[in-house]
């Protein structure tokens, strides 16, 4: 019996949070509540999608889970037959489903049974181009293996595996290899850049990289090309956009051929209890783009991706500025982040404003950067109100705590000195629309253990980061902290441990409004400045 119960209980607390005619407390709404209302701002109730009790299987629409026959027809039917029902769930049993890409609809839980895997086609021509939104810019991508358009109740949830065959799509890069496994890659075909350092999956990839004026986003104004380019067009694996009342639950996200997970211009949205994983050296490969959406709630979440794990964004530049939609009032807690550029992160694409903000209980571990903050000149966007708390890291590469606003498009640690110098140099610009502003940040009851440098801030020499609170930090680095265009930190029980050759446990540079409250060094000595 005590068997039993361990195998239903699962389903039990889903249809006690799920079925319209249940009545019992829901356990992750109560815990959704908690944390809302334990936020330093005001912010909505956060209601848990419902759904009647009504069931239909991919299998009675014809699935076969055999991981070789294409099903996407069979699950799409299953999901237009459920939404047109009123609404429910569209159950996928134990099993491999070989897809293509589906739309999930109005009042639709996509409930993965144990044992399940969703295996999406590497097939880009099963994906056609449309209009789309990536890196905050207005373009034209493949359409995601899973999307959902001004839906309202849906929800992925259960127990299963949905991987997104990105290795077939992404350019990968040499010095990321072993040498065994860059040979294995060459074995598959596809083309190398002329220095040999880069592969693509196709020569028309590899040309369209060299369309590409702002980082990932080709500028095209012939339909032809982009017809011609269609297999470098890697589509974010889950794109929501324009929905209402999200749940995504349980399963494992893995090898998006871009972003994992892209809940854009949404509200109501919770993250709970998955595992959102790409390979390290995955091109892109982020776990959760969070981008002009408001009432979000990610709690109880693993990160194990190839760039930043957690990141809030809002658009970039004109388009950022024309949409004018913010990320708001969005709760991060309890989640663990393994490999990726970033562990919490904001940015850079932030055009469209960033704020209320709370992050909590998280621990990072081989994180490249852990609190990363990032933009540029010519984005412009206000990051304000931001709350982070009880963070523990270790073993991270670059900074356990970056603003930088000199940001090059690089990964943490991929840049030399002398390249960031080089983008610094000049002349100091008017502040302006484009001109970023990072304000408002409160940071406490932080640990690392083991960092390159002890932390780095690096604002505009015309808009200086401003109003920064670090309270009860800890950290052990190799290299001090280094603080540059500042106005208004405020330091209070902070240790920072160097070895003694580094010198000095913090350097400061051009910092206005500086208060300390016992700062100190490895030996325990208060450091004066």
């Amino acid at each position: 019996m005590k068997n039993l119960f361990a195998l239903l209980l699962p389903m039990l607390i889903f249809l006690g949070c799920g079925n319209k005619s249940e009545k019992q407390s829901c356990p992750l709404q109560s815990e959704i509540d908690r944390l809302t209302a334990s936020a330093q701002f005001s912010m909505p109730k956060v209601q848990l999608p419902q759904f009647p009790d009504y069931t239909k299987s991919v299998k009675d629409c014809g699935a076969v889970a055999d991981g070789i026959t294409l099903c996407t027809q069979a699950f799409q039917e299953a999901i237009d037959h459920v939404s047109n029902h009123g609404g429910g769930k569209v159950l996928v049993p134990a099993g491999v489903y070989f897809i293509g890409p589906i739309e999930l609809k109005s009042n639709v839980c996509l409930y993965l049974e144990h044992n399940s895997l969703i295996m999406f086609s590497p097939d880009f021509t099963l994906y056609p181009i449309l209009d789309a939104s990536f890196e905050g810019l207005d373009t034209k991508r493949c359409q995601s293996p899973i999307s959902a358009r001004n839906a309202e109740n849906i929800a992925i949830c259960g127990h299963g595996v949905i991987n997104g065959n990105g290795n077939y799509w992404r350019p990968v890069k040499k010095s990321k290899l072993s040498p065994s496994e860059w040979k294995k890659l060459l074995s598959r075909g596809g083309v190398l850049t002329e220095d040999g350092k880069t592969w693509y999956p196709s020569e028309a990839s590899m040309f369209a990289h060299s369309l590409c004026e702002d980082q990932n986003v080709p500028v095209v104004k012939e339909d032809s090309v982009w017809a011609q380019i269609h297999q470098f067009l890697r589509p974010v694996m889950v794109n929501i956009i324009g929905c209402k009342n999200i749940l995504l639950e349980g399963v494992t996200f893995e090898n998006s051929p871009a972003w994992n997970l892209h809940p854009l211009m949404s509200e109501n949205l919770v993250l709970a209890n998955l595992t959102v994983r790409n390979p390290w050296y995955s091109q892109n490969g982020d776990g959760v783009d969070v981008e002009s959406c408001k009432n979000v709630v990610i709690t109880n979440c693993s990160f194990d991706v190839g760039d930043d794990a957690i990141c809030m964004k809002s658009g970039k530049g004109a388009d950022g500025w024309k949409r004018a939609m913010p990320t708001e009032n969005v709760v991060v807690d309890n989640c663990t982040v393994f490999h990726g550029h970033g562990g919490f992160v904001v940015g850079s694409e932030m055009s469209g404003d960033v704020r209320n903000i709370k992050v909590s209980d998280c621990l990072f571990i081989g994180t490249d950067v852990g609190l990363r903050f990032k933009s540029t000149r010519g984005r412009g966007g206000i990051v304000e109100n931001i709350y982070i708390n009880n963070i523990n890291m270790t073993n991270i590469p670059t900074d356990p705590l970056l603003f930088d606003l000199f940001y090059g498009g690089k990964g943490a640690g991929e840049e030399t000195q002398e390249e960031l110098e080089a983008r610094m140099k000049g002349g100091v610009p008017e502040v302006n629309q484009g001109t970023p502003q990072f304000k408002d940040i409160y940071i406490e009851n932080i640990l690392c253990n083991k960092a390159k440098r002890a932390m780095y801030f690096n604002g505009l020499p015309e808009m200086k980061v401003k109003n920064v609170n670090l309270k009860n930090v800890f950290v052990a680095a190799d290299e001090p902290a280094v603080v540059n265009q500042t106005d208004g930190l405020t330091i209070e029980n902070v240790q920072i441990v160097v070895p003694a050759e580094a010198g000095q446990c913090i350097q400061i540079n051009q910092v206005d409004n500086l208060t300390i409250n016992n700062l100190t060094d490895a030996n325990g000595n208060k450091v004066e400045l």
